[in-house]
């Protein structure tokens, strides 16, 4: 079955910098889209980034320029470098597959940017 582990959320100053992972398994992770969302506490889950499987990348307008999107297929992995991080960014980090029509989602990861 499809399976996907987030890990790397931590607290972090602001201005500080993460790379959250997220481990697939159960599909064929090389074929898929994989993308990054977030929740803060009280509010609706966001879009954060996207991967196709041919590497291009999408960002909305909004976090762009702060957040990039990797994936290794050789290791089923998708991640995301955040810099600049502000308090702002606090939130569940969640990792995403759409395989065969089912949205597939982590258990997430908790960053907190605070001093």
């Amino acid at each position: 079955q499809v399976q996907l582990v987030e890990s790397g959320g931590d607290l972090v100053q602001p201005g500080g910098s993460l790379r959250l992972s997220c481990a697939a398994s159960g599909f064929t992770f090389s074929s898929y889209t994989m993308s990054w969302y977030r929740q803060a506490p009280g509010e609706e889950r966001q879009w954060v980034a996207s991967i196709f499987s041919d590497g291009t990348k999408s960002y909305p307008e909004a976090m762009q320029g702060r957040f990039t999107i990797s994936r290794d297929n050789a290791e089923n992995r998708v991640f995301l470098l955040m810099i600049s991080l502000k308090p702002e960014d606090t939130a569940v980090y969640y990792c995403k597959a759409y395989v065969r029509g089912t949205a597939y989602w982590g258990q997430g990861t908790q960053v907190t940017v605070s001093s």
